[in-house]
Formats: structure tokens, C-alpha cells, sequence
């Protein structure tokens, strides 16, 4: 394996950077080998968008990202997505493993902008931008081998 760089979201490296400030640590040993050689670019594009944790959770509705109090974060959400396409130019990124279920990361499923905690097929923000770029996009419940296989 070279030594191509991949981008990854910040909560699954446990980094306190969630809506709720809780930490989502995935603990997996290609991610854990990965940062110990350098090769872990981490991010949260809704911190990097100018967000403040704790924040109010989001949800996309329509072309739109609205959190529960109704405030609308769409610009935050997608100055974090440019954010994350910077550092995947700046790197050369090929392949990024993103949060599921982010209204930002998720490459899969989104809720459904109801807050009723009933997901949908689509993806976040970042995910959708980054994937309209080239970057092979995965979550932390994607076989990482196979993520591993486009570096």
C-alpha cells in the first residue's frame, strides 16, 4: 500500500465534534493503522463550516438543511463541504470513510427532514459533493478493505 492520504470524518475519530458533542469513536484497526502512519486527513465539515458544538441536530429538507428550530444552516453545511474538497485537492484524496446518517458525511442514508428519526435513501452534503468530484465515498459500516482497495 502507498502512501495516499484518505479523509476521514473527525467523530469517528473520536474527536468531540458531533451535534451533541458525544463521542462516536469507531474503533477499527485499519482507521487506528492509518492515522499511526500519517496517512488520516480528519475533518467535520459542519465544525469547519463555522458550526458550534453542541448545535442543534439537522436535517435536509428539500434543497435545504434546517435544524430543529428551524434555523437554516444550508450555507454552513456546504462552506464545510468546500472545506473538505480543498483538502481532498490539496492531497490528492481518492477515497473518503464519512459518518452515516450525517445530514454532511452520509454517502447512503439521510433522515427524512421530518425529525422523526425515519432515514431515507440519499446523501449529506459533503458526501454528495466529494462523490461529484471523484472521491470514492464510504461510511464506517462499509467493508474499509474494500475502501482501501482505490488508494
Amino acid at each position: 500500500m502507498d502512501q495516499n492520504k484518505i479523509l476521514v470524518s473527525a467523530c469517528l475519530l473520536g474527536e468531540r465534534v458531533r451535534y451533541d458533542g458525544k463521542i462516536v469513536l469507531h474503533d477499527n484497526g485499519v482507521l487506528k493503522k492509518l492515522q499511526k502512519e500519517g496517512r488520516v486527513i480528519s475533518i467535520c465539515p459542519e465544525v469547519e463550516g463555522g458550526l458550534s458544538v453542541p448545535r442543534d441536530p439537522a436535517e435536509i429538507v428539500g434543497d435545504k438543511v434546517i435544524t430543529t428550530n428551524k434555523k437554516d444552516v444550508t450555507k454552513e453545511f456546504y462552506k464545510g463541504a468546500l472545506v473538505a474538497l480543498e483538502l481532498v485537492k490539496k492531497y490528492g484524496i481518492k477515497v473518503a470513510i464519512l459518518k452515516s446518517n450525517s445530514p454532511s458525511c452520509s454517502c447512503k442514508f439521510v433522515y427524512d427532514g421530518t425529525f422523526s428519526k425515519k432515514l431515507i435513501k440519499g446523501k449529506g452534503v459533503c458526501a454528495k459533493l466529494l462523490q461529484e468530484n471523484g472521491v470514492k465515498v464510504f461510511d464506517e459500516r462499509d467493508d474499509l478493505g474494500v475502501a482501501l482497495a482505490y488508494l
